[in-house]
């Protein structure tokens, strides 16, 4: 796949720009943000920042974190968003395979190496490094490139239609792409956008009395609702993605909300998210389904040997492979790794799916094992590792089981060494010092052996019935 060609699409949004931006402490005007964006480029060029070097920035959803983003790209660098509060694994891992000289935090530049890291190809012309869970545990970097990322936010506006009368407000954390986009697409447009630093469903009441807008996942919206009747009278519209967001959450939506439409969104970081849209005009038509493709993306639902090829109701079925103008560049420094995510120009998603009769497409399964909490991909190899690491662990499974709030909770099977005496509270109390929260088992349950299936290989649907037998 070739790198893009023009660096520093996205770096004339703020020159353009007429809104302002707000956090839990400050607010400024975009005109402020791009001094503050200009004073951090200059800080780089004079360290040296090389052209398409990344650059690490610690982001917490306060305003100064994307006057980092924005200065990194305009002293030519890829932007590599690190959450502030990231377990020390995380960042030890993150950095071990950037290999950044540069860090941005909290508006002082860092300097980690005195050598710059080695030229990659893959980088020319990105905006992004964006880390998601990768299969075997190590996280993966998505490079996202500056024209791709720009074109899918065209794309994104003639959906969304967001203008300067437009208040914002993003709960989503700005290391993942739904959080990204939405940030920059409200700047953009000349919206007001409110970036919530952490979640809670007080604060986030309390911030929608003036909304129009809302991004967020469907756990936080299933939060909010389970607190009592919701008001939001200017809100024009919710924007939700990254897990189902389920029949039940939808009619309190439309019941309680009526003004406010959801723009159900399906996509991956990948392939430049959104790639699908359920919206408000189709609700009820298209209920159940990830709705239609967005502009540019096209899809095929391809039979595979871990999918079979039809539904009890005989309806085809198979893994949905997208091809979208917008995706990555690739995976960084794993070409091997990139090659195997794409078939004939479509990237393979890791979900089953299946073609309704009214053209919407629905989501069935999967063949990937990554586990979406609240919004959040894990993956069980990486929960897996972590647990295996205690002095006390003979063996882990991990699975995620169907929750009503979070969508899916993380369950974890744990066998113990013999003699050896670990609770599941000390456990959990363990994997606290380790990693993130979201990322912190919500049950472990204590057993004598894995569940297994019929050729004695660890079995993972055995942790969902192991949870449906102990009534959790």
């Amino acid at each position: 796949m070739p790198p893009d060609t023009r660096p520093g699409a996205l770096c004339g949004i703020l020159s353009t720009a007429t809104g302002a931006v707000e956090d839990d402490c400050a607010t400024a005007g975009t005109g402020a943000l791009a001094s503050a964006a200009a004073v951090l480029a200059a800080r780089l060029g004079a360290a040296g920042v090389r052209p398409d070097e990344p650059v690490v920035v610690t982001v917490a959803n306060r305003v100064a974190d994307l006057a980092a983003l924005f200065g990194v790209w305009q002293a030519g660098g890829v932007a590599v968003p690190l959450h502030a509060a990231a377990a020390e694994t995380t960042r030890a891992a993150m950095l071990e395979q950037v290999r950044p000289r540069f860090l941005l935090a909290d508006g002082e530049l860092i300097t980690l190496a005195d050598a710059p890291p080695p030229e990659r190809p893959l980088l020319r012309g990105a905006a992004l490094v964006v880390f998601t869970s990768g299969s075997t545990g190590k996280p993966k970097g998505v490079v996202i490139g500056h024209d791709r990322l720009a074109a899918k936010l065209d794309a994104l506006q003639e959906l969304l239609r967001l203008s300067p009368l437009d208040t914002v407000v993003l709960p989503l954390q700005l290391i993942f792409i739904f959080g990204l986009w939405v940030a920059l697409l409200s700047l953009r447009a000349g919206a007001r956008l409110v970036l919530v630093g952490k979640f809670s469903p007080a604060a986030l009441r309390q911030r929608l009395q003036g909304a129009t807008v809302l991004a967020t996942v469907p756990s936080m919206l299933r939060t909010m609702f389970g607190e009592g009747e919701m008001e939001a009278p200017a809100l024009r519209a919710i924007l939700t993605g990254g897990e189902a967001l389920g029949a039940h959450l939808s009619g309190q939506i439309s019941h309680q909300l009526p003004g406010a439409g959801v723009f159900d969104l399906y996509g991956l970081t990948e392939t430049g998210s959104c790639d699908f849209c359920l919206a408000p005009r189709d609700a009820a038509s298209g209920r159940g389904s990830i709705g239609l493709p967005t502009r540019g993306v096209t899809y095929r639902i391809s039979a595979d040997d871990a999918a079979p090829v039809t539904t009890p109701a005989g309806a085809p079925r198979g893994e949905l492979q997208v091809r979208s103008p917008f995706g990555m560049l690739g995976y960084l420094d794993n070409p091997d790794l990139t090659e195997a995510a794409f078939v004939d120009g479509y990237f393979r998603t890791g979900d089953v799916a299946r073609q309704r009769p009214d053209g919407f497409v629905e989501i069935v399964g999967r063949i990937k094992e990554i586990i979406s909490r609240g919004g959040n991909k894990i993956a069980p190899a990486e929960i897996e590792l972590m647990l295996s690491a205690h002095p006390d662990v003979a063996q882990v499974l991990c699975a995620g089981v169907p929750d009503l709030r979070l969508g899916e909770a993380l369950h974890v099977a744990v066998v113990l060494k013999p003699g050896r005496t670990a609770s599941a509270d000390a456990l959990r109390d363990w994997c606290k010092a380790r990693t993130e929260r979201f990322k912190v088992p919500d049950v472990i349950h204590m057993v004598d052996v894995l569940p297994t299936g019929p050729t004695g290989k660890a079995l993972r649907a055995g942790i969902r019935d192991l949870a449906e037998a102990r009534k959790l």
